[in-house]
């Protein structure tokens, strides 16, 4: 480490993009990314780690933490997978921010479980792990989680679809992101529960990774299983784009239910289209920002942040249902991302 920060900035960011060739990393190259926020020898340096930089809410939790390190003086480096799951390219990412003496690191694991012995081995060497969005398993492996509460979001587009239902029995399909994910499980465990269904009522479930090219095709396959489908959850908006996709193309979208969770600019604009019925909107800016607060708060003063701070959800339809808390899809665009 030693011998890494006193080499001079341009070998060392062509140490560092050499060292995390698996990624991407965005203080890479003279004025890229916001490696230039601050430029002071003594300020503090934030890490962050994100599952893919083509995903809008990873893009936006980015824009988040810049803006964040700029307003506090902060330096940050930036990196992420090639693909969401990509946790040989996280563990190289916290090696070699680590070694470029970062003091903190906000990331958001693509493997809840197999990204723990890295952040061990930062938390050991005295770096600040706050984990955004995806929490670690067991949680307690970070210092602190800033996320939606996922089973929240789950449960409020439960409880709406359950209402919007108002009584009819339901086939449901659920298009999920992975197995083994923590988000994805929280989201679908949640939905059950805000629906008061259990996996019994779930006549057809496929995995899509968020993706809505796969989404369409696990749409067509839970069709072709059981063609009396009514209800749709998704994993995320581009997965309940995909079904709406498939479920047009078979004369079926405007008597299937769709609802689905995230809030971004596109999955809001799709609510009010009436192509998704309701989400659960997220807030990723927030998330980022406070965790740049909260690593610079430890590099002052050596207070750590700790536990979970939950960074809230939003319900957005433009169709309310009675019982149900929600706000219409001017409120979602104002506050969506992407």
């Amino acid at each position: 480490m030693s011998r890494i920060s006193r080499l001079p900035s341009p070998l060392l960011r062509a140490a560092a993009c050499t060292g995390v060739a698996a990624l991407a990393l965005t203080a890479c190259g003279s004025g890229s990314g916001s490696g230039t926020a601050s430029t002071g020898s003594g300020s503090v340096k934030v890490g962050l780690i994100t599952k893919t930089d083509t995903n809008p809410f990873f893009v936006k939790m980015k824009e988040g933490a810049e803006k964040a390190a700029k307003e506090n003086g902060a330096q940050l480096s930036t990196a992420a997978g090639k693909f969401d799951g990509d946790n040989a390219g996280q563990v190289t990412a916290i090696e070699n921010m680590v070694a470029a003496g970062v003091k903190g690191i906000l990331i958001t694991p693509s493997d809840s479980k197999a990204i723990v012995p890295a952040i061990q081995k930062a938390r050991a060497k005295g770096v600040l792990v706050i984990a955004l969005d995806t929490p670690t398993e067991p949680e307690s492996a970070v210092d602190a989680l800033f996320a939606t509460d996922n089973l929240k979001a789950g449960q409020l587009i439960g409880e709406y679809a359950k209402a919007a239902m108002k009584g009819k029995t339901a086939k449901i399909a659920a298009l999920d992101l992975a197995p083994g994910v923590s988000v994805g499980v929280q989201r679908h465990n949640g939905f059950l529960k805000g629906f008061g269904a259990t996996e019994k009522d779930v006549v057809c479930a496929q995995d899509t990774g968020g993706d809505q090219a796969k989404g369409q095709t696990a749409m067509e396959n839970c069709l072709q299983k059981a063609p009396g489908i009514n209800v749709v959850y998704t994993i995320n908006e581009p997965a309940a784009l995909g079904a709406y996709t498939a479920l047009k193309a078979k004369g079926r979208e405007k008597d299937v239910l769709i609802v689905s969770v995230d809030g971004g600019c596109t999955g809001t604009q799709a609510v009010k289209d009436g192509k998704i019925a309701a989400t659960s909107q997220q807030y990723p800016l927030k998330m980022a920002a406070e965790g740049v607060k909260a690593v610079v708060t430890f590099a002052k003063d050596g207070k750590k942040a700790s536990g979970y701070t939950d960074t809230g959800v939003t319900l957005i339809t433009d169709k309310a249902q009675d019982g149900v808390m929600s706000k219409d899809t001017a409120y979602g665009l104002e506050n969506c991302w992407g």
